[in-house]
C-alpha cells in the first residue's frame, strides 16, 4: 500500500474527526450516571428498586473516581498536555469533571432526602438519627456500641509522635477534635468505622426501622477517650487511585506480579475526598493538610456519606413485596435442558439465547454435560469476570479429575475482579486444569467455550460464544446474549483463538470469527465503507448497532462518513456515546437511543443491510479503542436464517422502547414523547415473551403427561369385580 493512498485516505476522513464534532468521554460518561439518577427519581419505579438505583448511582461514581479520574491526575503529574478526541487537555477535563460532579452530588442527596425517605416513610421503613431514637432503642445501640462495636475499634491519634494514620480507600472514617481537660490543648485521632460489620443496624421491636453504623459510633464516640472533652465528630472519605498497573514485561511469576501489585494499588494517591458539610474549620484544615488534596477534590456531603448502602437496604427490609421488581424466570429451551441430549440437539442446530429472557442455565447446563460426558475429550474456556461461588469452576474442575483436557483462561487484570480471578486460577489449577492467562499487554475479553467430543462420525467441535461474562449471578440483571452452535468453520476459528492465546500460534486468517486487536475494527469498517459505496449508488443503506459505549474516534469518523453518504444508522448506546448527532452535513442521519432500565443493557449487535442481505454479528467488544486495540475480543456472525430474524426481532424491539429510552438530540438525552402511542418497555416485553414460552411449555408438559380422562376403560377392567380393581390399583 502506498504511503501517497494513507496520506490521501488520512486528509479524505480528516473532515470527519473535528475536536467540535466529538463529546468528551468522561463527561458522556456522567452524563449516563445521570440517567440512572433519572430511575431513582422515576415514580414509575417500585420503591424499593428506586432506592437501590440510588445506590448504583454513588458505587458507579466511587469506580469512576478510583479509576478515570484517577488517570486524568496521572496525566497531570507527568504534565501531559496531549488533548483529547474533544480537543480537551487532562486539566481541562478535571475542571469540568469536578464542576459536574459537585452539581450531580447535589442532586443524589436532594433525592434522598426529598423524595424517597420520605416515601419510604410513608410506608412505616425509617432510616432514625440517634437522636430521634425512644428509650428502649436509645439502650439498644448504648449496649450494641458497648458489646459489639467497643472492642473492636481502635482510636488513632494524630499528634507529634505518633503520625496521622494510613486512610484506605473507600473507608468510612471519624475524624475527632479533642480538648484536653487539664492543659484545654486541642488534639486529634480518627476512627475507621468497621467495615465487616452491617451499616444498617436494625433496631428491636420494629420490623424496617434502622439506625446507621457511623451515628452509633459518633454517638458514643467519648467512650474512646477518657479525660478529654469531644468537641467534635464527623464522618469522611477517600478516593484512591485504584487502577492496576501490572508491567509485563517478561515478569517469571505474572501471578505474583499480579498480587503485589494488588497491594501497591492500596497506597494509590487521594483524588476524592468527601466530608460532612457540617464538619468545623479545625479539622477541615487538618485533613485537607494531612491528605494533601486540593480544593476542587473537596466534597462537602448534606447526609449520610457514602449512599452504597442503599444498596442494602431493600434486603433488609421485610415485606413490601409490592416494593420490589417481580423475579425473573428465564426460560429453558427444552433442547437445552440438562435432561436433553444437548449436543445431538447442537448437531442439528444453531441456538440463540437472550438472558435473563432465556435463563442462564442454559449456559451452565452446556458446561455441566461437557463435564460428566465420557465422549468429551477436552475443554477450553475463557473467564474475564465470574461469580464469588462459581458453579462454571465446579465443572471444569470435574472434568480435569474425570480425566478430560481442560485450559482455561483467567484474565486475572479484570478490574476490580483481579483478588477473585487470581483465587479461582490457583483453585482451577490445583483441580487439575491447565490455567493460561492470556496475550502480553492484552485483557482477554472474549467470551467462548470450545468443547472437542467423540461423535459416533468422528471428532467434533462444539461451541459457546456470548456477549457477556460467564457470571452466574451478573447473568440475572444483564443483558446478554449468546450462540451455540458445532458449525465447523467457528469450529476451526475457535480452536485457532485458544492456540494463539495458549502458546505461539499465529493464524493466517479466521474463517468466521473476527478478533481483535486489529481485525475487528478493520472487519467493521469495512462494511461501513460497504454501506458507503451502496448509498452512493442512491439504494438502500442501513447500520444498526447496539453496545455499552461508543468512544473510539476512528469508528465515529467513519460513522459520519457514513451518515454524509445517505447512509441510515442506528444506534443504541447505553453507556458513553462520544458521537454527537445533529451536526448538519455530518450527523443527519444518525439516530442515537440509551436505554436505561430494570436490567443492565450489555449485549453488542452489528447489523449491515447490505444489499438485503442482512449481516447480522454479535460481539463481546464495544467501540472503544481499548476493547479494539488492547483487548482479545471475538465478533461472531448469525449464519442461522431463523436466528438472524430473531435477533433483528430484539433489535426492532429495543429500537421502538418508548418507556426506558433517552433520546439523543444536541447533546442532551431526553425520554419518548409518548403521547398517542401505546407504551413499549422492551425489557418488561421479554420479561412477558419468556413468561409465555413457559407457560406454553408447561402446559405442553402437563398435556403429555396426564391421560386422557375421557378415554374408554379398557375390556378387562370392565370385567373385572369392584374387589378385584382393588388388588389392581395396589
Amino acid at each position: 500500500m502506498s504511503s501517497t493512498f494513507l496520506e490521501n485516505e488520512k486528509e479524505e476522513t480528516k473532515p470527519f474527526l473535528k475536536p467540535e464534532y466529538f463529546k468528551n468521554r468522561e463527561l458522556s460518561w456522567m452524563d449516563f450516571n445521570d440517567r440512572v439518577l433519572e430511575e431513582a427519581r422515576n415514580k414509575d419505579n417500585p420503591l424499593l428498586e428506586r432506592i437501590n438505583f440510588l445506590g448504583i448511582t454513588q458505587s458507579n461514581v466511587d469506580e469512576f473516581f478510583m479509576v478515570r479520574v484517577a488517570s486524568l491526575h496521572k496525566l497531570i503529574a507527568a504534565s501531559i498536555k496531549t488533548t483529547d478526541s474533544s480537543g480537551q487537555t487532562p486539566e481541562k477535563q478535571l475542571d469540568a469533571i469536578n464542576q459536574k460532579e459537585h452539581r450531580a452530588v447535589e442532586k443524589r442527596y436532594s433525592t434522598y432526602w426529598r423524595s424517597l425517605l420520605p416515601l419510604l416513610e410513608k410506608k412505616n421503613i425509617f432510616i432514625k438519627e440517634v437522636k430521634d431514637l425512644n428509650a428502649q432503642q436509645y439502650e439498644f445501640v448504648r449496649r450494641y456500641f458497648s458489646d459489639e462495636l467497643y472492642p473492636i475499634i481502635t482510636p488513632m491519634a494524630d499528634d507529634t509522635n505518633r503520625p496521622f494514620p494510613f486512610i484506605a480507600n473507600d473507608s468510612l472514617n471519624i475524624a475527632v477534635c479533642l480538648k484536653d481537660k487539664e492543659d484545654g490543648k486541642h488534639y486529634y485521632a480518627t476512627l475507621r468505622v468497621p467495615n465487616n460489620f452491617k451499616r444498617l443496624v436494625k433496631l428491636p421491636k420494629a420490623d424496617n426501622s434502622f439506625v446507621l453504623l457511623e451515628d452509633i459510633i459518633k454517638e458514643f464516640v467519648s467512650s474512646f477517650f477518657d479525660g478529654y472533652e469531644v468537641k467534635e465528630a464527623a464522618t469522611f472519605r477517600v478516593t484512591r487511585d485504584m487502577d492496576l498497573d501490572v508491567a509485563e514485561r517478561d515478569t517469571s511469576d505474572f501471578l505474583r506480579s499480579v498480587q503485589k501489585q494488588l497491594k501497591d494499588r492500596e497506597h494509590g494517591k487521594v483524588v476524592r475526598l468527601e466530608i460532612e458539610k457540617s464538619m468545623g474549620e479545625k479539622l477541615r484544615s487538618r485533613l485537607f493538610d494531612k491528605l494533601k488534596v486540593k480544593k476542587n477534590e473537596i466534597y462537602e456531603i448534606s447526609g449520610p456519606i457514602d449512599l452504597t448502602f442503599l444498596k442494602k437496604l431493600a434486603d433488609a427490609v421485610k415485606g413490601h413485596e409490592k416494593m420490589r421488581y417481580a423475579p425473573i424466570k428465564g426460560y429453558v429451551d427444552p433442547d437445552l435442558a440438562l435432561s436433553s441430549d444437548i449436543f445431538a440437539n447442537i448437531r442439528q442446530r444453531d441456538y440463540l439465547v437472550q438472558h435473563p429472557y432465556d435463563s442462564f442455565d442454559t449456559v451452565l447446563n452446556f458446561i455441566c454435560k461437557a463435564a460428566h460426558d465420557d465422549k468429551v475429550l477436552a475443554i477450553k474456556m475463557t473467564l474475564y469476570r465470574v461469580s464469588g461461588n462459581s458453579p462454571i469452576i465446579k465443572y471444569l474442575g470435574q472434568a480435569a479429575q474425570a480425566g478430560k483436557q481442560v485450559t482455561v483462561l483467567v484474565e486475572v487484570k479484570a478490574r476490580f475482579d483481579e483478588e477473585n480471578n487470581v483465587h479461582w486460577a490457583k483453585t482451577l489449577e490445583q483441580m487439575g486444569c491447565h490455567v493460561i492467562y492470556g496475550l502480553k499487554g492484552l485483557k482477554t475479553h472474549t467470551k467462548i467455550t470450545l468443547v472437542i467430543r467423540r461423535d459416533e462420525d468422528g471428532i467434533r467441535r462444539y461451541i459457546h460464544l456470548g456477549t457477556g461474562n460467564y457470571n452466574d449471578v451478573t447473568a440475572h440483571f444483564y443483558t446478554d446474549m449468546g450462540l451455540f452452535t458445532s458449525r465447523r468453520d467457528l469450529g476451526v476459528d475457535a480452536t485457532n483463538l485458544f492456540n494463539m492465546l495458549s502458546g505461539y500460534s499465529r493464524p493466517p486468517y479466521f474463517r468466521q470469527l473476527r478478533i481483535s486487536p486489529k481485525h475487528i475494527r478493520e472487519f467493521i469498517n469495512q462494511k461501513i465503507d460497504n454501506e458507503i459505496e451502496i448509498a452512493k449508488t442512491g439504494r438502500k443503506a442501513e447500520i444498526h448497532m447496539k453496545m455499552n459505549s461508543l468512544s473510539d474516534p476512528e469508528i465515529i469518523g467513519k460513522l459520519y462518513e457514513a451518515s454524509h453518504a445517505g447512509v441510515k444508522i442506528h444506534l443504541i448506546v447505553r453507556g458513553i456515546c462520544c458521537l454527537r448527532t445533529d451536526i448538519p452535513g455530518i450527523s443527519d442521519n444518525i439516530e442515537v437511543h440509551s436505554i436505561v432500565g430494570r436490567l443492565l443493557e450489555h449485549s453488542r449487535i452489528y447489523y449491515f443491510y447490505n444489499n438485503g442481505n442482512q449481516d447480522v454479528y454479535l460481539s463481546s467488544a464495544d467501540m472503544m479503542k481499548r476493547n479494539l486495540n488492547r483487548r482479545v475480543e471475538t465478533l461472531f456472525p448469525i449464519l442461522q436464517p431463523d436466528l438472524k430474524e430473531r435477533v433483528l426481532h430484539i433489535y426492532d424491539i429495543m429500537w421502538n422502547d418508548n418507556v426506558k429510552t433517552r433520546v439523543l438530540h444536541n447533546d442532551v438525552y431526553s425520554m419518548v414523547d409518548r403521547r398517542g402511542k401505546k407504551a413499549l418497555n422492551s425489557q418488561e416485553y421479554f420479561i412477558h415473551q419468556a413468561q409465555e414460552k413457559e407457560r406454553e411449555l408447561k402446559q405442553k408438559e402437563d398435556e403429555d403427561r396426564d391421560p386422557d380422562v375421557f378415554e374408554v376403560m379398557r375390556k378387562e377392567d370392565n370385567d373385572l369385580t369392584l374387589e378385584e380393581k382393588k388388588d389392581t390399583d395396589e
